[in-house]
């Protein structure tokens, strides 16, 4: 299960950002096959999580036992109404931005495994960061920091989202960072939505959509404009930035 289309750096170059988070939150590390997530809790959720990302890998891997071109598209494949909610989710998300299914998976297990771990340990408050991809879920303000690889920009904005935009996902898409792939070539591009795994299939669409060049940023965001269920996106290429939707940026 190790299909992606996207490179995915809210934050990447050997995990550095796991070093620099400053949550008043209790950190967990949890690791099974290509699955690497950094958790943030009011305790230890170690346990609970192995079991949780096991329970959601179980089922997209069942899956694509049976259907491997679940793995391997990288356009949008037809729903199947008799699959597993995750798988149909992942499908959804993937007819709606454009792309593979697959492109939702780091979002997917995040969400899931983010509330299992808020219903399962009657948590308030959550944060599960998947390859640079997160959900959160806080009842205060918070601010997540944008790496963007070579960017001047880079580590220097930040997107606030208030207790009334959560839970939600924010994912985020490289061309120039990480090993995935990406068919563009802009330092980041992040996305937020209500859903995790649309807000990662659309990282991965628009990412595919930027080049090097300012117009292109701007392509990128009309493009952004035709999915629907998205809250906001940034941009970032080089030193251009742009923005759409509701999304607040800060300087960190």
């Amino acid at each position: 299960m190790a299909r992606s289309e996207k490179k995915s750096p809210l934050s990447y170059q050997e995990r550095e950002y796991r070093l620099t988070e400053n949550s008043g939150l209790v950190s967990s590390i949890v690791k099974i096959a290509e699955t690497d997530l950094h958790i943030l809790a009011s305790q230890p959720v170690e346990d609970h999580a192995l079991l949780a990302v096991s329970q959601v890998r179980s089922v997209i891997e069942g899956y694509i036992r049976i259907y491997p071109d679940f793995l391997q598209s990288l356009v949008p494949l037809p729903q199947n109404n008799q699959a597993p909610d995750i798988i149909q989710e992942m499908l959804a998300a993937g007819e709606v931005a454009g792309v593979g299914p697959m492109a939702a998976v780091a979002g997917i297990v995040a969400e899931q495994v983010g509330k299992n771990l808020l219903s399962s340990l009657n948590l308030e408050e959550v944060i599960v960061e998947n390859g640079g991809d997160l959900f959160v879920a806080r009842t205060q303000e918070s601010t997540i920091a944008i790496y963007a690889g070579e960017s001047p920009l880079s580590g220097k904005l930040g997107i606030r989202l208030l207790p009334e935009q959560m839970p939600c996902g924010v994912c985020c898409s490289s061309g120039m960072i990480g090993h995935s792939l990406s068919l563009g070539q802009a330092d980041a591009v992040v996305v937020t939505a209500a859903s995790t795994a649309l807000a990662d299939t659309a990282a991965t669409r628009l990412g595919n959509e930027v080049g090097r060049k300012k117009k292109s940023i701007q392509h990128a965001l009309e493009v952004a404009k035709g999915i629907a269920g998205l809250a906001g996106v940034v941009i970032i290429s080089g030193e251009h930035l742009g923005a759409w939707g509701d999304v607040e940026l800060v300087r960190i």
